[in-house]
């Protein structure tokens, strides 16, 4: 087997923890989230001469890894459901019971609300960045976005409310 081009295995090195903070927060799982970066890194490694001549890497991978994941959660013979204990984190978090709510309430919903709801706002993207990734128009993801929202409000009901006093 030969081994893997020095470029990739920079990219690989450099995009693994942002990819995994990515997948944590679609999958809320930590070892469901290494699979999926697993799952993308390998497929970006079978084409990555063509990938990396392009000229987006970082965009792409992005765009593999919301598309596996969505990909995942279509498959019905997918036996892995999210659990209702997460991680052990390594430190404090200062609002760690807003942020344990509000995955909950992510947890909750379909596969394509929480990846709107991940990269518009906790990644902080634009529209036109979060429709290049998943495909629809920025139009869809602004109403997409807007619906999420009002589910996520929905599925915290009063939660949201005790925790923004």
């Amino acid at each position: 087997m030969r081994e893997p081009p020095a470029d990739y295995l920079e990219f690989a090195a450099a995009r693994s923890g942002p990819l995994f903070r990515t997948a944590c927060l679609l999958t809320g799982d930590w070892h469901l989230a290494e699979d999926l970066v697993q799952e993308t890194l390998a497929k970006m490694y079978r084409s990555w001469w063509r990938i990396n001549h392009a000229g987006s890497p970082v965009a792409y991978a992005n765009t593999v890894l919301v598309r596996t994941y969505i990909s995942q959660r279509r498959r019905r013979s997918s036996t892995e459901r999210p659990s209702e204990r997460l991680p052990d984190t390594a430190g404090p978090a200062p609002d760690t019971e807003l942020r344990m709510t509000l995955l909950d309430g992510l947890a909750r919903l379909t596969a394509k609300d929480r990846a709107v709801l991940v990269l518009r706002y906790w990644e902080d993207r634009s529209v036109e960045e979060t429709s290049q990734v998943l495909r629809l128009s920025p139009g869809a993801v602004r109403i997409r976005s807007m619906r999420a929202l009002h589910r996520l409000r929905a599925v915290l009901g009063a939660d949201l409310a005790d925790l923004a006093a």
